[in-house]
């Protein structure tokens, strides 16, 4: 525990390091897609690191089912299954950074607040 506490204590010093790992996660963020699928292909749906939903296909053999309930719940797979993608890349990219800082391994908690 104090190893750890330590190394933040360090780090507090060293806010320009901070500074460059933050702008450089940000840029990561903006640049971070995923894509999800449901129904063998049927929806998908892409995402980016804002956690926004960027589009949404919809293939003609989803009209053909005429099902509306089964269409949504294809459409929420899909969506999560892209956000669960974005959020694991985003949690590698914490984990990089707090690396980079000199954190130790878990120490950012495995990601962002929110994503985990």
């Amino acid at each position: 525990m104090f190893k750890d506490l330590g190394a933040l204590m360090n780090l507090m010093g060293n806010r320009d390091k901070i500074q460059q790992e933050v702008a450089k996660f940000q840029q990561i963020v903006a640049q971070v897609t995923a894509e999800g699928a449901a129904g063998g292909g049927m929806v998908a749906v892409r995402v980016n690191g804002k956690l926004e939903v960027l589009a949404c296909k919809i293939g003609e053999d989803a009209w053909k089912l005429n099902d509306r309930e089964v269409l949504e719940d294809l459409v929420v797979a899909a969506t999560n299954q892209a956000l669960t993608k974005v959020r694991e890349q985003l949690s590698a990219e914490t984990q990089k950074m707090a690396a980079n800082l000199g954190l130790p391994p878990g120490m950012l908690g495995g990601g962002l607040p929110g994503l985990g």
